[in-house]
């Protein structure tokens, strides 16, 4: 086995709506005590926070998101595979002794700089990107996807916005002092999936799953739509101020059929309980904050397919700029199946 790289850059050192970072503890804590069984499954992972918390009460674990760059997360925190500490801290060593100065124009500096990041880091973050690429024949699988999380994890310590892409702050940016920082690997096996979560539903069983679904009208694929572009460097033509792609990867969750999707999800889940998180976000400010699935309907949706506890913590949420929500809660729901 390989020892792990040494770095202060973890899994949950992210910013991202709806991160359970600071709330792992105690979802975990109450899925100890009401819940048995050997495997879990994150079927809305997101950072994959609760996904590695878990993985010290299950022997196996299951990950799942639709988004890319949170797929490429996945398989650099807890892929198979082996990869070289030294190797990879030399390339990383190389990239930080890059003059930006010296670094042609690329596609992510004529679309991104002096918006989301300053011109010179820009610049850099495409040539890394562009480098990452070229190495890719000389790399484990393993190596590749551990340089392009770490590219991700480094470039959202520097990037000129609120914690999401949705837009940039309108302001003049200094030099980022961008560094490039490897992230650290995990000692997990977990099995990886990039699907359609209610699809998934249909073809895995296991003992416990955490279903933590988007709560409103902000759709994770344009909120991280700069992350996918980097990720995936298919190099699109991006569109309106904020430089997107066209629409993709649309999430029901996130409109008005969220109810009847998480209905489907539940009824199609083959697991012995079912840990849902969700908050109550009804009375924000900004329209497109409000969740789209009533506490009462969620609860409702639950109690038909087992018993169901209900926990509330006090929890500061993620403010992604315009939300002003006061009292706010976050719900954990454990539902013992129906056996």
């Amino acid at each position: 086995m390989n020892n792990l790289i040494k770095t202060e850059t973890k899994i949950e050192s992210r910013r991202y709506i709806g991160s359970k970072a600071k709330l792992k503890s105690w979802i975990i804590s109450l899925i100890e005590k009401e819940c048995r069984g050997e495997s879990f499954l994150d079927i809305f992972a997101g950072t994959g926070v609760i996904s590695a918390e878990a993985s010290s009460v299950f022997k196996k674990i299951i990950v799942n998101d639709f988004l890319y760059s949170n797929y490429v997360c996945y398989q650099a925190f807890f892929g198979l595979g082996k990869f070289n500490k030294n190797k990879l801290n030399l390339i990383s060593e190389d990239f930080n002794k890059l003059n930006p100065k010296k670094i042609k124009e690329n596609y992510f500096s004529r679309n991104f700089s002096n918006k989301y990041f300053s011109h010179e880091t820009s610049k850099l973050i495409g040539h890394i990107r562009e480098e990452i690429e070229k190495q890719k024949p000389i790399l484990t699988d393993k190596e590749y996807y551990v340089l392009l999380a770490s590219l991700l994890y480094s470039v959202d310590k520097v990037a000129n916005t609120v914690g999401h892409y949705d837009a940039y702050i309108k302001k003049d940016i200094k030099n980022n002092n961008f560094n490039f920082r490897l992230i650290e690997p995990l000692n997990v096996n977990a099995e990886i999936h990039r699907e359609d979560a209610n699809l998934l539903a249909r073809s895995l069983e296991v003992d416990v799953v955490y279903v933590d679904p988007p709560y409103n009208s902000r759709q994770y694929s344009r909120f991280y739509h700069l992350l996918e572009t980097l990720t995936k460097w298919d190099k699109k033509k991006l569109h309106g101020v904020a430089l997107k792609p066209l629409t993709e990867n649309r999430s029901e969750y996130c409109t008005v059929k969220a109810p009847t999707a998480f209905a489907d999800l539940i009824d199609n889940l083959k697991c012995k309980y079912i840990v849902t998180s969700y908050n109550n976000t009804y009375d924000a400010k900004s329209h497109s904050s409000i969740n789209k699935i009533k506490l009462e309907q969620i609860k409702e949706i639950l109690e038909r397919k087992g018993t169901t506890n209900i926990h509330k913590k006090d929890h500061k949420f993620f403010n992604s700029g315009k939300t002003d929500f006061a009292n706010h809660q976050e719900w954990l729901f454990i539902t013992k199946v129906y056996g």
